[in-house]
């Protein structure tokens, strides 16, 4: 056999080789993440992946402090600092740092909710924001307020309800002076000043300011997404008024008055006995029957009678 031949024939043979191995398509994931069984296409992309498992964040913000397993997640945090948000929606004026925050919040304006929970039928536009409320079902809140002792699903829920507590309110309107813990609270109010209102009900036409107001709205009309209690059937509009009916039917009072020892089931009716700390004692006048906030003493007279004193012009006398 010449030296082409063999050429010929060792080529055939490595053809014939790769024709053996088990043909993969175009796109095909066929590596697997042992952890949580997540699969990639190329072993690149599983190896970044496995970070998230493994808890090592080696890139940390110098602005912040917050720590991220991969360079590229780092940059796309940094922008947050810079308060470049060049993506805008054309529907409501909302702008992003990212394109695809901007994709995702589009999905609001839409009304498309593909995800639905099982045990309660609420609808979301995201499967993250399902998986999300789907803990409130399982009653794990392993995030607990040190000053409060009130627990929560999330960390970043706690990080939240932590600045009620500082009494910081960073993010302040121009308008107004109003001002808020989260800056996410101050763009919700400042709607209220522009006057636009760019959500709809696709059924009677009404509009509203936020989407959230909107989506509330909307259950009336469907009947959907009804949050009902199971003890007595009650049916409410959101499960945080559900949440606070709850209280109703156990003796459990876990919103405390810092002031005395006294506690309520709902935090309007702690928010309408802290008033009795904050306003003065009225007095009922003896004279005239008239309240007041002096004892009516000789020291403290009826600010309406002067205590049936009788009142004589040094001029005219």
């Amino acid at each position: 056999m010449t030296s082409t031949q063999e050429d010929q024939h060792g080529a055939r043979s490595q053809r014939s080789r790769e024709a053996d191995k088990p043909h993969r398509r175009k796109g095909e994931k066929k590596y697997s993440c042992d952890e949580c069984g997540k699969d990639f296409s190329h072993p690149k992309n599983l190896k970044p992946h496995q970070l998230i498992h493994s808890g090592i964040k080696s890139y940390s913000c110098a602005e912040c402090g917050k720590s991220f397993t991969q360079a590229g997640h780092l940059k796309t945090h940094q922008i947050i600092h810079s308060g470049v948000k060049p993506y805008i929606c054309d529907l409501c004026g909302n702008s992003f740092t990212q394109a695809g925050s901007l994709k995702t919040h589009k999905f609001i304006h839409s009304g498309v909710k593909p995800f639905r929970c099982d045990l309660c039928g609420k609808s979301f536009t995201h499967l993250g924001s399902l998986k999300t409320h789907q803990l409130i079902h399982r009653g794990v809140k392993p995030y607990s307020c040190d000053l409060c002792g009130k627990s929560f699903s999330q960390p970043g829920h706690l990080k939240t309800h932590q600045l009620i507590h500082s009494g910081v309110k960073a993010h302040s309107c121009e308008l107004c002076g109003k001002a808020f813990t989260r800056s996410s609270h101050l763009r919700s109010h400042q709607v209220t000043h522009s006057g636009i209102k760019a959500y709809s009900c696709d059924i009677c036409g009404k509009n509203f300011g936020q989407s959230g107001h909107r989506n509330i709205h909307v259950r009336i009309h469907t009947k959907n997404d009804f949050c009902f209690c199971d003890q007595c059937g009650k049916l409410f509009v959101t499960h945080k008024d559900l949440q606070q009916h709850m209280f109703t039917h156990t003796e459990e009072r876990p919103y405390k008055c810092d002031l005395c020892v006294k506690a309520f089931k709902e935090p309007r009716s702690l928010r309408v006995h802290q008033q009795i700390h904050f306003r003065k004692k009225l007095y009922k006048c003896s004279y005239c029957e008239k309240q007041s906030d002096t004892d009516g003493s000789s020291s403290q007279p009826c600010r309406h009678c002067g205590g049936g004193k009788v009142c004589r012009c040094v001029v005219c006398a």
